[in-house]
């Protein structure tokens, strides 16, 4: 077999290293990738020694990203899906992309950020239908007669869906200065009870809010569950107007953050992460105009999950003295 050149080589060793990130372990990529735990290891110890610095870190029971590793992850998922993207958009030129394609989209990732990213498709090709539905039910594609859904959270085992990670996004605490001012910012866990919560509630069992305490356990955080709601809009209008803690997506609360109107209440000790992926009846022949709507979601929907991640207040709240401790 021929040698690779270097770029086939720098290629390779990018897509080996997002694998065994999203994979967790060497020797699980080795297996998605059908290659050995060594091959592996030796490609993404090359690329360390090619960036100068080290994207893993390595221990006998566990392997995790490093700062710098998690960084550069990010951005290569984003070419890679770039190059899909690509590949397809020129295969596309040569079969006419159309007919319907129905989409299942979480309530209010999907109506924020999904839907404005599909409908851009319409214009790229004329011949496409469009149909999305908004529900945070979990739909069954195939008696549904879904083509596409994306999903949140970790995915169950399935022989009958395929799927691809689209990102994932944190759900912070905010509130707005009014109501810090009032009631004091927060500075340990116990402070947390004599604050009111607006609560995202559906049917059944409520999730606790959980953060860090001061020895890194985490602990539930008591608060006044006073106001509950099941749409994550009503729990943002009700926090900008000074009614307690909400508990919203990084991606929904930012501009407000941006503008000063909230302000993030224990953003590095209080975080809930949550996956997303496109989730599609698993298929030899994947058509095309799935194929169009999934490479254009892996390229478009992770910089958008993550474009409120630096997002500071404008002004920081003053702490009333009733607050202090």
């Amino acid at each position: 077999m021929a040698p690779m050149n270097p770029a086939e080589d720098r290629l390779k060793g990018i897509a080996t290293f997002v694998q065994a990130a999203e994979a967790g372990s060497f020797a699980l990529a080795a297996e998605r990738l059908r290659m050995t735990r060594s091959a592996v290891a030796k490609l993404v110890a090359r690329l360390e020694q090619r960036l100068g610095a080290r994207l893993f870190n390595r221990s006998t029971r566990k392997q995790s990203l490093t700062e710098h590793g998690q960084a550069y992850y990010e951005r290569c998922k984003r070419a890679l899906a770039e190059i899909d993207a690509a590949e397809a958009s020129l295969d596309a030129r040569d079969r006419q992309l159309g007919g319907r394609l129905r989409v299942s989209l979480p309530q209010h990732l999907g109506r924020h950020l999904v839907a404005p990213i599909l409908t851009r498709l319409l214009a790229v090709h004329p011949g496409l239908d469009l149909e999305l539905s908004f529900s945070d039910r979990f739909v069954d594609l195939l008696d549904e007669g879904f083509d596409l859904a994306v999903r949140l959270g970790p995915l169950p085992d399935s022989s009958s869906l395929a799927a691809r990670p689209l990102g994932a996004f944190d759900f912070l605490l905010c509130a707005a200065p009014k109501y810090l001012r009032r009631h004091g910012i927060p500075k340990c866990i116990d402070d947390f009870e004599r604050h009111t919560a607006l609560v995202y509630a559906r049917s059944g069992p409520e999730s606790p809010w959980l953060a860090m305490d001061a020895d890194g356990q985490q602990r539930p955080l008591r608060v006044q569950r006073r106001l509950r709601m099941d749409d994550l809009d009503a729990i943002t209008d009700a926090a900008l107007a000074g009614h307690g803690l909400a508990r919203l997506p990084r991606w929904l609360a930012a501009p407000a953050v941006a503008e000063g109107r909230l302000n993030w209440v224990w953003e590095g000790r209080h975080a809930q992460r949550v996956e997303v992926n496109a989730v599609w009846p698993h298929t030899p022949f994947l058509p095309m105009k799935t194929r169009a709507a999934i490479d254009r979601l892996a390229a478009d929907l992770p910089p958008a999950l993550q474009a409120g991640l630096m997002v500071r207040p404008r002004v920081a709240p003053r702490r009333s003295a009733s607050g202090q401790r």
